[in-house]
């Protein structure tokens, strides 16, 4: 009879794990185009240079089963209110993942850590109690159901510190690009062409600005859409300065030099306040780690002598 109910469990662990790492496999995947699903589609073949030259935004690699499969799924981890969804929504453009099933995946990927991670603490906790059992397929619930949402946001703070490391440097090329007389749409083209072996992540981004400008959305709703995208303070100013320049008709290169001047001071400010954090952190690894051990090497000779000659005594 265990090894019937083993076997079961066995078989439902491991489908309920292959259809989390297939979820898992899909966000880790964010940078898939349309233009590779257009090359799928072709058998392979390689795709015009007009299409690719409009389609090169981000949708993710996002299937209609994996999608209504996730849909399903996600109905028990998603968020009741709109401000939620939303909010979990712009977390995961944030983070590289601009599927129109990201969230979906996200919530169904929670479920279904919720629901496997409890089923492989009971095997493991079948010689226990009942209560140490299920308090383990418990805990295993509640990690799989957040370690999810911990993983987004540390996925998504590093990406936003990989796009404001390389923003100063877009920023002056930006303002080079302008000042020798390109237009701002000509200028970011060129930026993003420049930075795509440099900064992949922020040249991706400026990429999907110009062609949304080229498809035909507004200037400053691009923009807009940039700064969503990116959840930067930095950026956000520079949205702003842009727009406010393009309605009141002052001078593009002026305030995009001013605006790369601040940002390289705020960037400066960052690294001093980094240093500035080192001596504490150097302080408690020395009176943790440093002092006992050189301690016990200044005072370990004599106090073996001690003890040597009272054992004689």
């Amino acid at each position: 009879m265990n090894a019937v109910l083993f076997a079961f469990l066995g078989l439902l662990v491991f489908g309920v794990a292959g259809m989390f790492f297939y979820g898992l496999y899909v966000l880790m995947n964010p940078t898939r185009t349309a233009t590779d699903r257009l090359r799928d589609l072709q058998g392979g073949g390689p795709v015009e240079a007009e299409v690719v030259d409009i389609i090169t935004v981000d949708t993710g690699g996002d299937s209609g089963g994996m999608g209504g499969m996730a849909s399903k799924l996600g109905q028990f981890a998603a968020p009741t209110s709109e401000e939620e969804k939303s909010r979990q929504r712009q977390m995961l453009m944030q983070a590289g993942y601009k599927s129109r099933h990201a969230l979906e995946i996200f919530n169904g990927t929670r479920v279904t850590m919720a629901l496997c991670l409890p089923l492989l603490v009971i095997p493991m906790a079948s010689n226990s109690g009942l209560t140490q059992t299920a308090f383990g397929a418990l805990i295993g619930s509640a990690f799989g159901y957040y370690a999810p949402q911990l993983w987004l946001t540390n996925i998504t703070d590093k990406r936003k510190r990989t796009l404001l490391k390389s923003f100063p440097d877009a920023l002056d090329l930006l303002v080079s690009c302008v000042e020798a007389g390109l237009g701002l749409d000509a200028a970011f083209r060129r930026v993003a062409l420049e930075l795509e072996t440099a900064a992949p992540e922020l040249s991706r981004e400026f990429q999907i600005v110009t062609h949304e400008i080229s498809a035909g959305v507004p200037r400053a709703e691009a923009l807009r859409h940039l700064e969503h995208r990116t959840g930067l303070d930095e950026i956000r100013s520079l949205v702003n300065m842009l727009t406010q320049a393009e309605r009141f008709g002052s001078s593009i290169a002026k305030g995009l030099r001013v605006h790369s001047r601040m940002t390289r001071q705020k960037r400066m400010a960052r690294a001093e306040e980094e240093a500035a954090k080192v001596s504490p952190k150097l302080t408690i690894i020395m009176v943790l780690f440093l002092l006992p051990t050189l301690g016990l090497i200044i005072m370990g000779p004599a106090m073996i002598k001690v003890l040597a000659m009272m054992g004689s005594r």
